[in-house]
């Protein structure tokens, strides 16, 4: 499967692998359960984020990733949210430094 990502009018495309998203379970409930304990989103603290807004919260770390040339990590978190909104095929990332402002499609 893929993930779009548009950062800033360029298109990129996430490809995870099957695999990860068949036995990757384990670490994205690691995910949900770190986002249980509630969650900084840029300046708003966030109790209990909804989906959305956790799926928010792991395009940030998408876009930390690709920005640092960690590829692997990407992926991952592609994965997250591939798996827990299959219906989202892309990211629009806000890059103004709000999370809250990433849009999923």
């Amino acid at each position: 499967m893929q993930l779009r990502i548009q950062i800033n009018g360029t298109t990129r495309d996430i490809d995870v692998p099957q695999f990860i998203l068949d036995e990757g379970e384990d670490f994205f409930a690691k995910i949900d359960s770190d986002l249980d304990r509630g969650y900084q989103m840029s300046r708003l603290w966030v109790d209990q984020p909804t989906q959305e807004q956790r799926c928010q919260i792991v395009a940030d770390k998408i876009l930390t990733a690709l920005s640092n040339g960690n590829q692997k990590s990407g992926t991952l978190m592609a994965a997250y949210i591939l798996k827990r909104m299959p219906h989202i095929h892309a990211v629009h990332m806000n890059i103004e430094g709000d999370m809250t402002g990433h849009e999923l499609l």
